[in-house]
C-alpha cells in the first residue's frame, strides 16, 4: 500500500470509560468525511468501532483502519502476539486491518519474539502495513534490522509542546509516516499563547491551529479524538487552514515542554 494511502486526520478512540461511544461516534466522523479510524486493543472498544465502520454508508475499503496490540501487560512466558493479532481482527468484525502496530516496546516485548508474528501477519495479508508506537529513534534502528515487512508508520505524543523533531527527522529519512496521537496535548495546548495568537489571526481555534501545525510537517498524520459532529467537523477543516513562515516561527519558539503520556514503561524513560 503506497504511502500516501493514509489520510492524514484520522479519528482517534481512546476513552477511559463509556466505550459504546464509538459506534455512534465512528458512523458520525465516516460521514462528515473522515477516512482514517484508529483504535487499539487495549481501548477495549474494537467491536464497538468494528461495528461503527459496518453500519455506516461508506465502504470497509475505503476506511483506512488501524489497530495496536498489547505487549506491555501481557506475560512473558506467553507466546500470544499471533493470537493477539488475530484477536483484534476478530473484535473489529474484519478479515484484515489497513495497518497494525506494535504498541509498545516494554513487557513482553523482544525484536526477535515479537516482530517475527508481525510478519508472518503481513505475509498472510491479515495486516496490511506494519507499524511501530513509543519507539525510540535507536528501538527504530533496531526493529529496521529483525522486520522483513517494511515500516508503514511509527504512532507518537506529538503537539506543539512535544515537537518530536528527531522522530520526524527519522521519518523523512526512513520514508514512513509519523502518526500523531494526543496531537492536542489533551487540551494543554489551548491556552499556550503563541497558538491562540495564530489562532486570531486566521480566524480558527486553538485546536484546529495546532493540528494545521502538526499537517505542516511531513510526513505527519494525526489523529485527534472526536465525541461529537462538531469536533469532527471543526478537525477536519484544519486540512484548509494554511500556516505562513510568520506563523511556523511563532509556534516553533515555544520553549515550554509537556509530555502527556508518560508512563514508567516509556522507554524514554530507560
Amino acid at each position: 500500500m503506497p504511502r500516501d494511502s493514509l489520510p492524514r486526520i484520522g479519528l482517534g478512540t481512546y476513552s477511559a470509560d463509556d466505550r459504546e461511544q464509538w459506534t455512534e461516534n465512528v458512523r458520525t466522523a465516516l460521514e462528515v468525511g473522515y477516512r482514517h479510524v484508529d483504535t487499539a486493543q487495549v481501548y477495549e472498544n474494537e467491536r464497538y468501532v468494528g461495528e461503527g465502520i459496518r453500519s455506516s454508508d461508506v465502504d470497509r475499503e475505503d476506511v483506512f483502519l488501524s489497530t495496536k496490540t498489547v505487549h506491555h501487560d501481557v506475560p512473558p512466558e506467553s507466546e500470544q502476539v499471533p493470537q493477539a493479532i488475530d484477536g483484534c481482527l476478530e473484535r473489529l468484525g474484519v478479515d484484515a486491518v489497513d495497518l497494525c502496530y506494535v504498541h509498545w516496546p516494554t513487557g513482553i516485548y523482544d525484536h526477535e519474539a515479537v516482530l517475527p508474528a508481525y510478519d508472518e501477519a503481513y505475509e498472510a495479508e491479515k495486516i496490511r502495513n506494519v507499524g511501530l508506537s513509543n519507539f525510540t529513534p535507536e528501538l527504530l534502528d533496531e526493529a529496521r534490522q529483525h522486520l522483513e515487512a517494511p515500516i508503514f508508520a511509527h504512532q507518537v505524543e506529538m503537539h506543539p509542546l512535544l515537537p518530536q523533531e528527531e522522530l520526524v527527522d527519522y521519518a523523512r529519512e526512513h520514508d514512513h509516516w509519523l502518526v500523531a496521537y494526543s496531537p492536542l496535548a489533551q487540551g494543554a495546548v489551548f491556552d499556550v499563547p503563541e497558538i491562540r495568537e495564530v489562532a486570531e489571526k486566521h480566524d480558527a481555534s486553538p485546536a484546529q491551529i495546532s493540528l494545521a501545525w502538526l499537517l505542516s510537517h511531513d510526513p505527519v498524520a494525526v489523529i485527534p479524538k472526536a465525541s461529537s459532529r462538531e469536533h469532527a467537523t471543526q478537525n477536519l477543516a484544519a486540512l484548509e487552514i494554511d500556516l505562513d513562515d510568520e506563523d511556523l516561527a511563532l509556534i516553533d519558539s515555544i520553549d515550554r515542554r509537556h509530555r502527556v503520556i508518560d508512563p514508567d514503561h516509556g522507554p524514554w524513560n530507560r
